[in-house]
């Protein structure tokens, strides 16, 4: 074989396997953001702030469902609906996460970083999962079919919302 010919073999190989790459990173890319940002907020900011955050989730869908003036959001077009009701699920995030970052004030809690990699991921899945079902995050963006089959099956709802609470009973020391 000619070096030429191992040249194009070797452009090809690194052509395909590049573009498979980004295929695949393209379909998680939803996963990857939110797992990047949500891993960040804990690196930097840190554990107790995180542990705030992940345990603000489980009470603002708890505000959330229960909030009498859901009714009074807007139904049409299907963005501007999610949008707001993701607004509103947000805004109880917000004032949940101030209320246990002042209850949960120790820094010494201790999570370590593979710890910290899995509740960012499952966290992430989470959010998905909730915009998914809770907030018809389908009806504007389309899911791809690799983490569609993982995260939007109504019988994967519990466990995708049990995830972090879990993950936190065994990582958060």
């Amino acid at each position: 074989m000619t070096a030429t010919g191992t040249a194009a073999q070797v452009t090809t190989f690194a052509t395909n396997t590049a573009l498979s790459t980004w295929s695949i990173a393209n379909d998680f890319l939803l996963v990857i953001i939110l797992f990047a940002l949500l891993f960040v907020f804990a690196w930097y900011v840190g554990r107790g702030p995180f542990v705030a955050l992940l345990l603000s989730f489980y009470s603002a869908y708890a505000t959330y469902s229960i909030f009498p003036y859901l009714s009074l959001l807007p139904t049409e077009p299907a963005m501007t609906a999610s949008l707001a009701h993701a607004g509103v699920y947000l805004a109880f995030v917000f004032i949940f996460f101030l209320i246990m970052r002042r209850v949960i004030v120790s820094d010494f809690l201790y999570i370590n970083t593979f710890g910290l990699i899995v509740l960012s991921l499952v966290g992430a899945a989470f959010l998905i999962v909730l915009a998914a079902h809770t907030f018809s995050l389908v009806d504007f963006y389309t899911i791809t079919p690799a983490i569609a089959d993982f995260l939007t099956p109504a019988k994967y709802f519990f466990w995708w919302f049990s995830a972090p609470a879990v993950g936190l009973l065994f990582f958060a020391r």
